[in-house]
Order: structure tokens, then C-alpha cells, then sequence
């Protein structure tokens, strides 16, 4: 019988070391497929930056950078002037992207950079412990907002897709989820989208999607994908925020 669900060609043969139901995984193989149906692998170069993508380069079979908290789209930036030829893309989360790394991404996007992001935001700091992150919702209770987060205090949620849309320079700016078939097919779609503007040299693009935490959520797989569509969903909406079309 013929095997009609394989493994992409730009997916290494590892072992996940990330928790039971987080969607990282997910997000990986989306990308991969892209490279993949793109025939762009060989030319393709990964940037992964601190937190739960840290190990990202063990899961593609393409070439990889880490670089420094944060600094992941400044790393892009250099590699992609040097080598326009190359298929250049960072995988950050919301604690890397919107924290520390907040104006590197600005900065990269209002320039126009013609690299892809995937930005993974589960609304947390993964990695290092559950910290509360830019991205956390109001109330939500994290390592270090025990009580919830006080929007009196530390202000509201930041919407980075929305900031980085308002900028004057085209790029491709869009905001899915991987929680159920149908929303993965769109990520997909967003994903791909974002790749083929980088190989037509056409603009900067950011795709954002929102992932589940369940560990450190303190929830279950099933429990952890309810959260996103009831409490995150609501503040982040889906689709596309801006083309280079418009």
C-alpha cells in the first residue's frame, strides 16, 4: 500500500523534546512542507533564538544560526544583505520576539527586511520557567504573576502583529492558530504566503500563531487548546492584517 501522509524531505529524523501537547511540533512541519513544496531546502537558512525553539535546527535539514536572546531579526538581516540568494527565516517566541527582542523586530520590519518570521506566541515564557510575558492575558496567572496579570500595573497584552501592520512599509502580516484541522490548513496557507514573498523579493512578512503551553498553563493538551479558543482567540483575532498589496 502506498503511504500517502509522509515525512517532508526537510524534517530531520528526531525525537521531540518538546512537552505532551504543545504545538510547536506542528508548527515545525508546517514550515518544513513549505520549504519543501517551495524546492527551496538547499538554499534555506534557519535562525532560532533562547527559549522553547532553541533546539529548532535539530528538527530541519537545512542550515542553521542560533543567535542571542532576542536578536534573531538582526541576525537575519545581516545573512539576507549578504546573501539575498538564501531562503532566510526566524523562529521566536513571544518571550524572545516581544520582550527583548521587541525593537529588533520593529526596526527589522520598518526597514523592510525581506526575511520571514514565524512567531510562535503561547502567551508565556516557555522555557525558562512560566515567567509572564508580553503576550500573557489579563488575570492570566503565571510564575511571576501568581495573582494574575494587573493590567493596572503592567498594562495590557501586546498585539505585535497589529504594531508591526501599522507600520508604512509593505510586508505580509498574519495571525493564525494550529488548534484544530481547519486552522492548521490556514496556517499552512499564511505560512506558505510569507515564504513566497521572501522568493519573489517582495517584502518582509511575519506570520503569528498562536500556541498552546499546557505545562506551563498547568493545564491538559485538550484543556490547553479550549484555553487558546476561549480566552486568546477573543483578544488576538485571526487572519491576514496587511499584504504588500495594500
Amino acid at each position: 500500500m502506498a503511504k500517502t501522509f509522509t515525512k517532508p524531505r526537510s524534517l530531520s529524523d528526531q525525537y521531540t523534546h518538546y512537552c505532551p501537547g504543545c504545538t510547536h511540533g506542528v508548527i515545525h512541519r508546517l514550515v518544513a512542507e513549505t520549504i519543501d513544496e517551495l524546492g527551496v531546502m538547499e538554499r534555506t537558512v534557519g535562525i532560532a533564538p533562547v527559549g522553547c525553539a532553541v533546539l529548532a535546527y535539530n528538527y530541519f535539514n537545512c542550515d542553521f544560526q542560533e543567535a542571542a536572546h532576542g536578536r534573531a531579526p538582526a541576525m537575519a538581516t545581516g545573512i539576507k544583505r549578504v546573501r539575498p540568494d538564501l531562503v532566510v527565516f526566524t523562529y521566536q517566541g513571544d518571550g524572545d520576539l516581544a520582550s527583548i527582542g521587541m525593537g529588533e523586530i520593529v526596526h527589522a520590519a520598518n526597514r523592510g527586511e525581506k526575511f520571514t518570521t514565524i512567531f510562535v506566541n503561547n502567551a508565556v515564557y516557555g522555557m525558562t520557567g512560566g515567567q509572564m510575558a508580553p503576550t500573557t492575558m489579563p488575570g492570566q496567572r503565571t510564575t511571576t504573576s501568581p495573582a494574575g496579570r494587573d493590567v493596572q500595573q503592567v498594562g495590557m497584552p501586546i498585539k505585535v502583529a497589529e504594531l508591526l501592520a501599522a507600520l508604512q512599509t509593505p510586508a505580509f502580516i498574519s495571525r493564525q492558530t494550529v488548534i484544530d484541522p481547519k486552522s492548521i490548513r490556514k496556517a499552512k496557507q499564511a505560512i506558505r504566503r510569507a515564504f513566497e514573498y521572501q522568493v519573489a523579493g517582495r517584502c518582509f512578512s511575519l506570520v503569528e500563531v498562536l500556541s498552546t503551553c499546557p505545562t506551563n498553563w498547568g493545564k491538559t493538551p485538550l484543556e490547553a487548546v479550549d484555553w487558546v479558543r476561549d480566552t486568546m482567540l477573543p483578544y488576538y483575532p485571526l487572519g491576514d492584517l496587511k499584504t504588500p498589496e495594500d
